[in-house]
């Protein structure tokens, strides 16, 4: 979920992205400085990457996302569960008359005390997770973990984080994976079979907490100068007023929600997806095992890059509001994993030729996700004195000006996979949601959802992303499109 921040720089060659393809870095030459009064110094308009005025159109376009999204949720689930996960049928049966409204809802499932329970439950053992010392750093060698401090908000705020991700994911799946494989506390298959109300108690908690972030952000902010109003209390409800809300000094609300109970569970669910795809038809089949591990290379990765996940768009840009809350809570455990979902109902056995291919596809995907980030993070920390590639990099020198008013110094890298396309991690990313979509076969629509969603959704951002670097740049930004003209696929796009 993207997020938004001070004084930034884009996803061009000089920015630091990190996880899936909305992080960005924020330069530390860039952070405003805090007045005499204690509040922020101006930024300019569009340096938050949020509206500043919001008009009648952005007002209808919120309330449909707000309307339309949750509903999209359901629709899903009842397709998958009632209609073997075919998104059409329902349409094609409300067309032909043999299903109402009122019918088609009555197949979403209820919600019960017992399934409300368990997904409270989780969310308060993630709260407990959320606090414990972190560990991993002490014996996992090249793992940053541990006390780490955030950067400086435009009211001048450095606030710390217990970086203990890593951890926290190895607790909660090892849990699930031995009750799994030895205690038998609980059926293994217990996502599939509770899906619908975890759907419902997932509602409920990132609904209610949007909700208290916008009561929290009027009455009792943790930082007031940080906030950001609009005027308009369905958008400041949907993207957040309160920049960094927490309770106490250490409990903080766009961490939280950005990376435990929804990015913990990922691979949970997968698994238990995968368990309850054996309990139906006595096999895992090889295209439920590629999803899982595809997958699981993600995760694990975004919690090994938790410290540098500080630096990002995430936690520099966005406020907290229903767009995270909800978001994160809702849609990225239930539509993120929608490929084990669908195997669950339509097992495929892959060809191995075919297992390889896509085995190979969203590997390099992500090795190319990867090391684009690492290698901008390199060029970065020798300030364009180590080779790329063999070579010393090529470079466009930029100048723009601060938050603070004052002319600062950058470099517009043209070399390695910066030399390729203007966003080649966006690549590296549709590459993984390619192959996670390609494990499922290509009979149904339905696990494909994911990779239309990242398509649409990565274009939208290549050009919003190159808007804030011309009006940054300028000229340099000019000069840099024209030696990569290609922003998403080599010699394509």
């Amino acid at each position: 979920m993207e997020t938004r921040g001070i004084t930034m720089t884009e996803p061009s060659p000089y920015s630091r992205p990190t996880t899936r393809s909305q992080a960005k870095q924020v330069s530390t030459e860039e952070i405003v400085q805090p007045e005499a009064n204690g509040s922020a110094s101006k930024t300019k308009p569009g340096q938050w990457g949020r509206a500043w005025e919001v008009d009648v159109f952005t007002t209808i376009g919120v309330l449909a996302l707000l309307t339309l999204i949750p509903l999209l949720v359901v629709y899903f689930h009842v397709a998958c569960t009632h209609y073997d996960c075919a998104l059409t049928s329902p349409l094609l049966e409300m067309r032909k008359g043999a299903l109402t409204l009122a019918q088609l809802w009555e197949q979403v499932p209820a919600l019960t005390w017992d399934v409300a329970t368990i997904g409270f439950l989780w969310v308060g053992f993630q709260v407990v997770l959320f606090y414990l010392p972190d560990l991993f750093h002490l014996f996992i060698p090249g793992y940053v973990g541990g006390m780490q401090l955030g950067a400086v908000t435009p009211s001048g705020i450095q606030n710390p984080y217990n970086i203990n991700g890593l951890q926290a994911w190895f607790i909660s799946n090892a849990l699930f994976v031995a009750n799994a494989l030895y205690f038998n506390w609980f059926s293994p298959g217990i996502v599939f079979d509770y899906r619908g109300g975890l759907l419902w108690t997932a509602n409920l908690i990132g609904v209610s907490v949007a909700v208290y972030a916008i009561v929290k952000a009027y009455f009792f902010p943790t930082h007031a100068p940080d906030r950001v109003f609009t005027g308009n209390i369905f958008y400041d409800y949907m993207m957040g007023i309160e920049f960094n809300p927490r309770i106490g000094k250490m409990f903080d609300f766009k961490l939280f929600f950005n990376g435990r109970p929804g990015i913990v569970a990922w691979t949970i669910i997968n698994f238990s997806m995968a368990c309850k795809q054996y309990q139906l038809h006595g096999q895992v089949t090889n295209s439920m095992v590629l999803v899982n591990a595809l997958e699981a290379i993600y995760v694990v990765d975004f919690f090994w890059n938790e410290a540098w996940y500080l630096h990002t768009i995430d936690m520099h840009h966005d406020h907290f509001g229903w767009y995270l809350a909800w978001g994160d809570m809702v849609y990225l455990p239930f539509m993120y994993t929608l490929q084990a979902f669908y195997l669950v109902v339509n097992p495929v056995e892959l060809s191995w030729p075919v297992f390889t291919m896509v085995l190979l596809l969203g590997t390099s995907g992500y090795y190319i996700f990867r090391s684009v980030n690492r290698q901008k993070d390199y060029f970065r920390r020798t300030n364009g004195q180590a080779p790329i590639w063999g070579a010393l990099p090529k470079y466009i020198d930029a100048t723009y000006t601060s938050g603070d008013g004052k002319e600062r110094r950058s470099k517009l890298l043209l070399s390695g996979w910066w030399g390729i396309t203007r966003h080649m991690n966006y690549t590296g990313d549709l590459m993984q949601a390619a192959a996670w979509c390609l494990s499922c076969g290509v009979t149904h629509l339905f696990p494909y959802y994911y990779l239309v969603f990242m398509t649409i959704l990565l274009i939208h951002r290549c050009r919003r992303d190159e808007d804030r670097c011309h009006a940054k740049y300028g000229k340099a930004w000019e000069q840099y499109m024209a030696k990569v003209p290609c922003r998403l696929i080599p010699y394509v796009y």
